[in-house]
């Protein structure tokens, strides 16, 4: 084995005017461009259009945000048509629960997924508080029930829940205070200075003159009633007639006692 010749001339690798190629012509206008001003230019450009890509994006994610809103919005009658029980009956409830299903697949796929929170403390971001409940043994402000479901846009908040939340139960009524005039105290209507319900005794009235004594006799009769005194007649003034008094019916009288008499 001969080791191999070293006196092959190698090629050069810059060829020069005596190889027959001449270098590439630079415009004069390239060689007077300021080189920084330029790359300034482009980094502005550059920047701008950044800035309107991220304008562009955020204008379709809050145009996608409506959209999802409205479906979710679309959910919630659906979920409304599946409680009329006219429709229930009519058969029509299965079309529904089928067709919020499917509208809660396309959502689910976009991001969005419903808010579970009963058993959890209410927390402002995620919930709107629209009812309290008494409830022992469960702590102050933790949801209870779901009256609207909230929903979750990815990590966004795309609705808040509204939520009944329990409270602790309130303080048992106090007793009524009692006055002295309800026990009948030395003030009060039963006591010493006042009679009251317990020590008040009810005036019989007049006695009934048919009523029978204790002893079983007959009351006595009543005597005959005294005629009344006849009016004084009215004496004449100036300009007015004396007036007589209207004479009383004795007849009348008489019989009326009679008729007590029996």
């Amino acid at each position: 084995m001969t080791d191999a010749p070293t006196d092959v001339p190698t090629a050069d690798p810059i060829a020069g005017p005596a190889d027959g190629l001449r270098p590439l012509d630079v415009p004069q206008r390239a060689l007077e461009v300021d080189l920084d001003q330029a790359f300034s230019q482009l980094l502005f450009r550059a920047s701008l259009l950044q800035r309107l890509r991220a304008e562009e994006a955020q204008t379709a994610r809050a145009t996608q945000r409506d959209l999802l809103g409205i479906l979710v919005e679309v959910d919630d009658a659906l979920a409304s048509l599946g409680l009329d029980q006219e429709l229930v009956l009519l058969g029509r409830g299965a079309g529904i629960e089928a067709t919020r299903r499917r509208l809660l697949g396309r959502l689910a796929k976009a991001g969005v997924r419903p808010m579970r929170l009963e058993g959890l403390a209410a927390d402002p971001a995620l919930t709107e508080i629209v009812g309290v409940e008494p409830r022992a043994g469960v702590a102050p402000e933790t949801v209870l029930r779901t009256v609207i479901t909230g929903f979750f846009w990815g990590e966004e908040v795309l609705r808040r829940a509204q939520v009944v939340v329990a409270a602790p139960p309130g303080p048992d009524p106090a007793p009524e205070p009692v006055h002295a005039a309800d026990t009948g105290g030395p003030e009060g209507p039963g006591g010493f200075e006042g009679f009251g319900a317990a020590g008040a005794t009810e005036d019989p009235g007049p006695a009934d003159p048919a009523a029978p004594d204790v002893a079983g006799e007959p009351a006595p009769e009543p005597g005959p009633e005294p005629e009344p005194a006849p009016e004084p007649e009215q004496t004449a003034g100036p300009g007015r007639p004396a007036v007589r008094p209207p004479a009383r019916r004795k007849g009348a009288a008489a019989g009326a006692r009679r008729r007590r008499k029996k």
